[in-house]
């Protein structure tokens, strides 16, 4: 489903106009960034749980040339279904 899908579905269910559901979409999308970024996690129930990772620094390969390569430490999101959401898929 691509963003222009989304907005469409909430203008249809909400009645929004298409730019109205589309600021909604941004502000909810902003919202969620800044909630991870403070606590770490988010919580949505009957949806799911975003949590904040750490991935360690490692050697890895560059597969062209077989050259070992130093990969830096990050941070990334991970997403865990709730059982609900899990049992409806």
């Amino acid at each position: 489903m691509t963003k222009a899908e989304i907005i469409e579905a909430i203008a249809k269910e909400t009645g929004l106009t298409k730019k109205a559901a589309g600021d909604a979409l941004e502000a909810a999308v902003a919202a969620l960034k800044k909630g991870i970024k403070k606590d770490k996690a988010l919580s949505l129930p009957d949806f799911g749980t975003f949590k904040l990772r750490q991935r360690k620094a490692r050697l890895g390969r560059n597969p062209q040339t077989g050259k070992e390569i130093h990969i830096k430490a990050s941070k990334t999101v991970g997403f865990r279904p709730s059982p609900s959401f899990k049992k409806s898929l």
